[in-house]
């Protein structure tokens, strides 16, 4: 199933289905919110199926327009956001570039506790207060859970990914280094994050889905340039693992989204990055000058993945930075 919110009588929005080609969309009716839906997934999923199967080709043609800019986040506020930096290629460009320590699989998976009370829509304007804050990007996957049991395994814990989607996780570099060094984690350096306009079951991934990994190339735009296509299947720690990392002390509650930190690869200078701090370590990396710039309000970003077949699977990020007045 493909499911995505549109604006409704409350901040959690309507709850519709999407068709797998994103043309066409309607109403759930086994649940108001995708919230609800989640509180209540072993009961509600059978129903939304079954309404996701009622709607053959004929009938998603008699029902309305998908439109993606008209959409709110698919969970447009959550109880819990949980970030890690699942990709030991990021840690390694950047330890290489700035000397610091490289991380190893032996060691845990970095997370930390992000903003969760507002999420932005996909194709909605991004504000911020200063370029003088340093402005990036970062392409992520992310997943949304039922009620997961502290303690879970790593390989049960994949049972309790009911959806898939992709992530900008917007960041305010200038504050990073003060706000680790502090030892406390992060605050001012994360604004809200935006979901892509759909969020998915795992089945619709097929074979792409393996391992708890999402196998297929995020691709990142700025503005014009095309600017990296990580693939996701170099994840370093897959979401069972994250997923169990976060529950090894507590319940994680239904609607809880992990994210899998950006999405990098080994060979960067190849394919790309999915944030621009990583194409400035790679700068330094290579001698070269000025380095990448930080995002300038009025610049546009693009997150889109495709299938096998070329086609979109959640829908496009596509935002515009501006100045908070």
């Amino acid at each position: 199933m493909k499911l995505a919110t549109r604006p409704g009588d409350t901040a959690d929005g309507r709850l519709v289905l999407v068709s797998r080609d994103l043309a066409h969309a309607v109403d759930a009716i086994a649940a108001a919110t995708l919230q609800a839906a989640l509180d209540d997934w072993s009961r509600v999923e059978p129903q939304l199926r079954a309404e996701y199967d009622r709607l053959d080709a004929d009938g998603w043609a008699r029902t309305e327009t998908f439109d993606a800019a008209a959409m709110l986040a698919p969970l447009p506020r959550a109880w819990q956001f949980i970030d890690g930096s699942a990709f030991l290629a990021h840690n390694h460009i950047l330890a290489d570039a700035w000397g610091y320590e490289k991380r190893t699989e032996e060691d845990p998976p970095l997370m930390y506790q992000g903003l969760s009370d507002h999420f932005y829509a996909a194709c909605e304007d991004v504000s911020f207060r200063s370029e003088e804050d340093d402005i990036d990007f970062e392409a992520e996957y992310g997943v949304i859970l039922d009620r997961t049991p502290l303690g879970v395994t790593p390989a049960d814990a994949l049972a309790h990914v009911k959806l898939i989607m992709i992530i900008n996780d917007w960041s305010l570099r200038a504050f990073g280094p003060g706000e680790m060094k502090g030892g406390f984690g992060f605050l001012q350096a994360k604004p809200p994050s935006s979901q892509s306009p759909v969020a998915v079951t795992p089945d619709e991934l097929g074979d792409a889905w393996r391992d708890g990994r999402v196998c297929l190339a995020l691709h990142v735009c700025r503005g014009d340039e095309r600017f990296g296509r990580p693939d996701g299947s170099a994840m370093t720690y897959g979401f069972g693992e994250l997923i169990a990392h976060a529950a090894l002390t507590r319940d994680l509650c239904a609607g809880t989204v992990i994210g899998s930190g950006t999405v990098a690869n080994d060979v960067a200078a190849d394919v790309g990055s999915g944030c621009i701090a990583e194409r400035r370590a790679l700068d330094r990396l290579s001698s070269r000058l000025p380095p990448t710039p930080y995002l300038r309000f009025g610049e546009q970003v693009r997150l889109v993945v495709l299938d096998r077949h070329q086609q979109s699977v959640f829908g496009e990020i596509n935002q515009r930075v501006s100045i908070r007045h």
